[in-house]
């Protein structure tokens, strides 16, 4: 193994990192302020399914995210499930009741 592989970081450790990069610039603002701050930036700058990851990891109680990331989640939009997440689930259900 290179030493370069040693150090991959999971997408998961990447949004944990740039999550709580982003609580470390709103620190030293009063903390409404800097829960408002993160939230804005991930809405503005995050693409759909890094903020759906997000709430995936905070969902499952994913631990690694600052205080006050965790408190911005609240403003953060949660992005809509991706196109046919809901008709394969529905279409799993359907062949199940097709089977009875």
């Amino acid at each position: 193994m290179s030493h370069d592989e040693e150090h991959i970081m999971s997408t998961s450790e990447k949004l944990v990192r740039m999550a709580n990069q982003i609580a470390a610039f709103f620190h030293s603002k009063p903390r409404e302020e800097g829960i408002a701050g993160i939230a804005e930036h991930i809405n503005k700058f995050w693409e759909p399914r890094m903020r759906r990851q997000f709430f995936e990891m905070l969902d499952s109680g994913s631990e690694g995210f600052n205080e006050l990331v965790v408190a911005a989640s609240r403003k953060i939009t949660r992005p809509k499930p991706p196109e046919g997440a809901g008709f394969v689930a529905n279409a799993n259900v359907e062949a199940a009741d097709a089977r009875k």
